[in-house]
């Protein structure tokens, strides 16, 4: 059998970083390679503990001595692969600990990590902005992304999320498999559990088969959560000083006026069936979902634009403008790509308040099907699976026609997706509300007539 002369190469120093992490690569994934490596390593190893015998010795007795404890050495080096699934590759370069096995539709921003499909990483961050992504770990964990998310890999047993969500598989190998995240430690007991953490400071953790183990950082408190169950965090309050400006909403043109929800009469909140929380108009964010697995999480939200002082002819073009942002609930990886129902609302559907609106006296926006003498249909967006959080845009002629009726009166809308799912645990959409600390709120933007 001949010795891959790479190894050699790369037991000397002599590799370039791209080609040591195309060694490290194929040794993942060959076997017999891999036991060249573990023999090779081996010999350098005792060669150099030796240096100082090698005018005493024969080099040739050397070398045999050496390969005479090579299988006790190569015994106990694959005992630890075997029981692991990591392996030592020197110390040339910092210890590879995962491979990016698979990057869908993928972008990222400010990794210092390579990005591209099969490389090996070492300790450091990913940064996704859009796309899935697939690590699998030295310890047989694997551990999906979900754009947009932060991630620090730390080692084959331990990565922390600062940002977004993931999906773990953890096999028995990698018993105690561990994600941090600021606010608690989620330790694996073999077991498949998602952890999602916003930007907003909530971490959330779910559990789809088997158990974890979750240390709350502050109290050291631990809690067990079991298959089917979720821990669900708290938002910390996010004082004045540490409130980031909020972002600028794209505006269409010179000619375009903006209404946000948070002008005037406006108004925004959402309701979910069975919700014992109480009335949501102070929230940050807007939830949407719909599912036909848990009754309970199906989600609706409402706004109201203030249309004082327009008139009826001088509008000639609208737009809707949302921005998504991560809710912590659920995993885009478990629903398909969700289609979204703006319905606009007749005046005979009833007035609604932030202070007091509930899925129980809701009325007709908790009704199913939606009574379309209350609403009527304007039209549909998408939000595509692993699509980045950004700015969605709705218009249509339906649009135009509704807030020609509605001009100089209050415009409500209502808020639902259509698309259902195939697991209980899958995403619940967020967008920003009126409250939120850093992104702007729902806008409307209407175009009208300039007179001079």
């Amino acid at each position: 059998m001949t010795t891959d002369p790479r190894i050699d190469l790369a037991l000397e120093g002599r590799l370039n970083s791209a080609e040591w992490q195309q060694l490290q690569r194929d040794i993942l994934a060959d076997a017999e390679l891999r036991s060249q490596y573990v023999e090779q390593r081996w010999l350098h190893v005792v060669l150099q503990g030796e240096a100082s015998s090698l005018l005493e010795k024969p080099v040739v007795q050397l070398v045999a001595q050496a390969r005479s404890w090579w299988p006790s050495l190569a015994a106990a080096a694959i005992l630890t692969v075997g029981l692991t699934g990591a392996w030592w590759f020197g110390s040339q370069e910092p210890e590879m600990v995962a491979i990016l096995i698979e990057a869908e539709n993928c972008r990222w921003a400010g990794s210092d990590l390579p990005t591209v499909e099969g490389a090996g990483l070492t300790a450091g961050r990913l940064a996704l902005t859009e796309g899935l992504a697939t690590i699998r770990f030295a310890s047989g964990a694997t551990v999906t992304l979900e754009a947009p998310s932060v991630l620090e890999v730390q080692s084959a047993m331990r990565c922390r999320l600062i940002e977004g969500s993931v999906v773990a598989d953890v096999p028995e190998s990698a018993h105690g498999f561990t994600i941090d995240t600021e606010h608690m430690e989620v330790i694996d007991l073999g077991t498949r559990f998602g952890v999602t953490t916003t930007p907003l400071g909530q971490s959330n953790v779910f559990v789809f088969e088997g158990e974890v183990k979750v240390k709350h950082e502050s109290s050291q408190e631990i809690q067990h959560v079991f298959a089917g169950d979720s821990l669900v965090g708290d938002s910390p309050e996010t004082s004045d000083q540490e409130a980031r400006r909020a972002e600028p909403v794209p505006s269409p043109g010179d000619d375009w006026t903006a209404i946000p929800t948070s002008l005037g009469r406006g108004a925004d909140a959402y309701v979910r069936r069975g919700d014992g929380h109480g009335p949501t108009g102070s929230r940050p964010l807007l939830m949407v979902k719909h599912t036909d697995l848990a009754a309970n999480n199906e989600r609706r939200a409402v706004l109201d634009f203030d249309l004082a002082g327009f008139s009826p002819t001088d509008l000639t073009a609208a737009k809707l403008s949302l921005k998504t942002e991560p809710s912590g609930l659920g995993f885009s990886t478990l629903v398909p790509d969700s289609r979204f129902m703006v319905y606009g609302v007749s005046p005979e559907a009833g007035s609604w308040s932030e202070d007091s609106l509930l899925w129980e006296n809701g009325g007709p926006l908790a009704a199913e099907p939606i009574d379309p003498t209350r609403a009527r249909p304007l039209g549909t967006f998408t939000i595509r699976k692993g699509s980045p959080n950004g700015f969605v845009e709705f218009t249509s002629d339906e649009l135009v026609a509704f807030l020609r009726e509605r001009a100089g009166e209050v415009a409500t809308f209502w808020l639902v997706r259509e698309t259902g799912e195939a697991d209980k645990q899958g995403l619940v959409h967020a967008f920003a509300s009126r409250e939120h600390p850093t992104a702007p709120a729902p806008t409307l933007w209407i175009q009208t007539i300039i007179h001079r």
